[in-house]
């Protein structure tokens, strides 16, 4: 072989070794850099959209009012006496709801053909994925904001005082944050975007409607008690009801922490692994 015929070969073969050298040269403080940018490309794609906002910003004012009216009277004899028990549930049940669509619009960006120009630059392969998730903690505090807003209106008064009330809201926006790593995962496995959604709404729900969220545990069959007992949505709630009535940071909030910790040092590697072979 000649070596005009060689010389070609072995730039291109160095030129590959390059970009491949430059991927694995990206430092921590560059991921965050590249992290940050990418959540600014979300943010951007909000205020354009600004749609994405409908569900949190509906959905606690409809729930919290809905509940409250239909269920205070049965559970608590009156909704005044309801909403101590049902505030916090509502605010888990928001939060955790509104982060299922951080695995359908990744789907959706990958249907689209954009990852695939993020594939191309030597990028931290973590930084796409993590970035809207930073974005949507806007989301988050957003939705929480609002059911304990609603509550307020409604004549919910947290014994926790505005220091119980923020730290519940920032438990359960940790929480969120956390479990929106496991509908990314999803996002990156399922053929489409109504797939991530059907799939997601079949992990949540059941996770969180059997839970203490809207009913006292002792009001439970035995079975179906001791499943809501050790339930991560049940200490979440619990965990809120403390901060936000008593101002008191109980071992559920150890326990929700935990669990806020296994499920990102579990689902985190694994999405970045299943997005760098998908792409």
């Amino acid at each position: 072989m000649s070596d005009t015929m060689i010389a070609p070969a072995r730039e291109a073969v160095r030129a590959a070794e390059r970009v491949a050298a430059a991927r694995r040269r990206v430092s921590m403080r560059e991921t965050f850099s590249q992290t940050l940018t990418m959540a600014w490309r979300a943010v951007k794609k909000m205020r354009r959209n600004p749609e994405q906002f409908f569900d949190v910003a509906l959905q606690p004012i409809l729930f919290t009012a809905m509940f409250a009216f239909i269920f205070g009277g049965a559970i608590a004899g009156d909704v005044q006496s309801y909403l101590p028990l049902m505030i916090p549930g509502i605010l888990a049940q928001t939060v955790l709801t509104t982060c299922m669509a951080t695995g359908t619009q990744l789907r959706e960006d990958m249907e689209k053909g954009v990852f695939d120009r993020f594939k191309s630059l030597p990028i931290a392969r973590i930084a796409p994925l993590a970035g809207p998730m930073v974005a949507d903690l806007l989301r988050y505090t957003t939705a929480a904001t609002l059911t304990f807003g609603m509550g307020l209106v409604m004549g919910y008064r947290p014994g926790g005082g505005v220091g119980g009330v923020l730290a519940a809201i920032l438990l359960a926006i940790i929480t969120g944050w956390s479990l929106a790593w496991v509908f990314t995962w999803v996002g990156t496995i399922a053929r489409s975007a109504q797939a991530v959604q059907g799939i997601s709404m079949m992990i949540l729900f059941p996770l969180t409607f059997l839970s203490n969220a809207f009913v006292p545990v002792e009001t439970l069959p035995g079975w179906l008690a001791a499943f809501v007992r050790i339930n991560p949505v049940s200490h979440l709630v619990t965990a809120a009801r403390d901060l936000a009535n008593s101002a008191l940071v109980s071992g559920e909030v150890a326990w929700t922490l935990l669990a806020c910790l296994i499920v990102i040092a579990v689902f985190a590697p694994l999405s970045v692994r299943s997005y760098k072979r998908h792409m």
